[in-house]
């Protein structure tokens, strides 16, 4: 093989692999490597597991070698965020008090991608608890935006969609609980699924029932997505959602083929009264018209009722509450600012006012539903901007197109949140670059549970340009 490996797809290395054409020891040498030379600027990682990764590259090695059975990602590189638990290797979750933790068994999907053969090289950066849509903690200082230093890399898995998109690693295990993948994967230019309710279970989740956080793929590629869901889906006892779901054959629906036609997607720039730039309004155009081109038939929809971000944050932040109060109060002098003051507005969150936010949850729920009756996907900008500073204050106002606005989370990404209330799946996919070289996306969501439909449309729209062979300098 000629070439640099860290410029493949995993899909390209699986058949190399397997060809004998490369090897893993080869590859997970050249990941590393890299990680090593990027990591002092892109600062994408808390922790690099280069001893454990090259072991088992070399074990790997000796299986294909042998001529053993391989799994469904043997040899390829993978990182996780530093959120999902992993057995034996530190997860932090991006804070100080938790600095030293070492898990004693793996996530659910973290162990799924291992048995299928990816081998871990490191563990990527999130602000505390995947508490916010930018990636900086005390711990570790901000992680840069893979295309410019001044950006942040967004959030909350930030690292993930930084080590993707620079080469470091192809796959990635991030999360998202209120657009956690998809804002990143918008900022830096891969793709980042939000997949349904159940599919992917869920083993650290404390609520099961009210979750609305999930175990997420981000890949450069849709193929590659399917390759993680792959071999993430599954029912697991661990989560009530995801037992009896079906794992459909989401490598083979992926692939790009036939067209759009007999596919109505509905689609809405912004809800009302929320700002968008001059340049993501007109990359949404020029992305709506590819898939007419397609074949897709499009009829716009009312983003009436889309306003969500005071129920969300009714919902979560009442959750972190639960969860981080007594942490709080033991480490005040540790955790950040921002962390701190996240739990503070929760306390004038009453049991009343959370209850209400469910209620609206389920009026959400079957708003989409209803859409996703006329339609079959609906589609938005990801962001309503490129990446922001990589000094923004999540308290701090936001600038767009030269206004300034009070509130990052509903004028930034008011189109994420909902999604993960409702269940339904959406995934984030490059779509053009800005005038400053930063990367625009577009969001697509699909019908409840039906997730390999939407890969095989993001295939498709992923095919109609040729953005892969764009990186970052």
């Amino acid at each position: 093989m000629n070439g640099d490996p860290c410029l493949l797809s995993a899909t390209e290395l699986r058949a190399l692999i397997a060809a004998r054409k490369i090897s893993p020891v080869e590859i997970v040498s050249a990941v590393l490597a890299r990680a090593e030379a990027r990591q002092p600027e892109l600062n994408c990682f808390i922790t690099l597991c280069g001893d454990e990764a090259m072991a088992a590259a070399r074990e790997a090695e000796r299986k294909v070698m042998a001529g053993e059975p391989l799994g469904l990602l043997h040899g390829i590189p993978v990182t996780v965020k530093d959120i999902v638990n992993t057995k034996g290797v530190k997860t932090t979750f991006g804070a100080v008090p938790y600095k030293d933790n070492v898990p004693t068994e793996d996530a659910v999907a973290v162990a799924r991608l291992r048995s299928q053969g990816a081998i871990l090289i490191g563990k990527t950066t999130t602000p505390e608890f995947g508490s916010k849509c930018l990636t900086d903690s005390p711990l570790f200082g901000r992680t840069r935006n893979a295309w410019d230093a001044c950006r942040s890399s967004g959030g909350s898995s930030g690292g993930a969609a930084v080590a993707v998109a620079s080469g470091i690693a192809p796959l990635a295990i991030a999360t998202d609980g209120g657009g956690s993948t998809r804002i990143p994967a918008a900022c830096n230019g891969v793709v980042g699924l939000k997949q349904s309710n159940g599919v992917i279970p869920h083993s650290q989740a404390l609520d099961v029932f009210g979750n609305q956080t999930y175990v997420t793929p981000t890949t450069r590629t849709v193929a590659d997505t399917a390759l993680m869901m792959q071999a993430m889906a599954g029912e697991d006892a661990c989560d009530p959602w995801s037992i009896g779901v079906p794992v459909p054959d989401f490598v083979g629906t992926a692939a790009p083929r036939g067209d759009l036609r007999g596919q109505r997607i509905l689609y809405c720039l912004t809800p009302p009264g929320r700002p968008v730039s001059a340049e993501v309004a007109a990359s949404f155009r020029a992305s709506l018209d590819r898939l007419a081109r397609l074949g897709a038939e499009l009829e716009e929809f009312s983003g009436d009722g889309f306003d969500i971000e005071p129920i969300w944050r009714a919902i979560n932040h009442t959750v972190w509450r639960t969860r981080f109060a007594k942490l709080a109060a033991e480490h005040r002098d540790e955790l950040s600012e921002a962390f701190l003051k996240q739990l503070a507005l929760a306390t004038e969150v009453s049991g009343v006012d959370y209850q209400e936010a469910m209620f609206a949850r389920t009026a959400l729920f079957r708003r989409v539903q209803s859409l996703l009756a006329r339609g079959h996907f609906l589609a938005m900008p990801t962001l309503t901007r490129t990446a922001l500073p990589i000094k923004q204050d999540l308290f701090g106002s936001i600038e767009i197109d030269g206004a300034h606005f009070d509130s990052v989370r509903p004028h930034w990404f008011p189109w994420t949140m909902p999604f993960n209330m409702t269940g339904h799946p959406a995934i984030s996919l490059p779509c053009g670059f800005a005038r400053d070289g930063l990367p625009i996306a577009l969001q697509l969501v699909g019908r409840f549970r039906e997730d390999a439909d939407l890969l095989r449309v993001s295939a498709l729209f992923e095919a109609s340009s040729d953005l892969l062979s764009r990186w970052p300098e």
